[in-house]
């Protein structure tokens, strides 16, 4: 099973993500109550696109499980990230397939390398290892827009402004006034940002 790392994930719920049928995204950008979306786990890839962007990570530098577990979260930018559960049976598969192999390492860790056959099995299906790639790229830069964290940052200070003013005794009407006018006009000029 694959998991989201903070319940986020990309298109409307129960959708393939607007990446198109077949794809093999079936995440929603939608959240829900407490920033967490609907469910929270969600099939990100089938088998052989999981092979194919493992072994393509693989390819790119020698790696164990744990790295293209956080790799593949760093190109989502930390929406996304596959299960061990899932990783590792994978790894077993592409050793047994002749396409990755296991390097010697100091440690418990194994740490695996695309072999000659591995790498010609990636040219034979280059235009769909790049589409798989962009995608979880394109997660990335969607979770990367979306995040709003600064936004975030001044809504709290803005809140926690107005609960100090508020606990320090009574506003006048006047200044009740003022205050609303300053949001209000913060509100307009937000609304005219392009």
């Amino acid at each position: 099973m694959y998991y989201f790392v903070g319940g986020r994930g990309c298109g409307p719920r129960g959708s393939r993500g607007g990446f198109g049928p077949g794809s093999g995204f079936t995440m929603g950008w939608g959240m829900g109550a407490g920033g967490r979306e609907g469910g929270g786990r969600r099939r990100m890839f089938d088998g052989g696109e999981l092979r194919l962007v493992l072994l393509q990570l693989i390819a790119e530098s020698p790696r164990h499980g744990y790295d293209l577990i956080r790799e593949i979260e760093e190109l989502t930018g930390g929406a996304y990230a596959p299960s061990p559960g899932v990783v590792y049976p994978t790894l077993t598969l592409l050793d047994e397939m002749g396409l990755i192999e296991e390097q010697a390492t100091e440690g418990a860790k194994k740490r695996f390398a695309a072999t000659e056959a591995g790498r010609a099995h990636l040219e034979e299906r280059r235009a769909e290892v790049d589409r798989l790639i962009a995608r979880l790229k394109e997660l990335g830069a969607h979770r990367k827009r979306a995040d709003g964290a600064p936004i975030r940052r001044s809504m709290q200070n803005l809140r926690v402004a107005l609960q100090e003013r508020l606990s320090r005794g009574e506003f006048s009407e006047d200044t009740l006034h003022d205050i609303a006018e300053l949001l209000d006009e913060v509100a307009r000029k937000i609304e005219r940002l392009r």
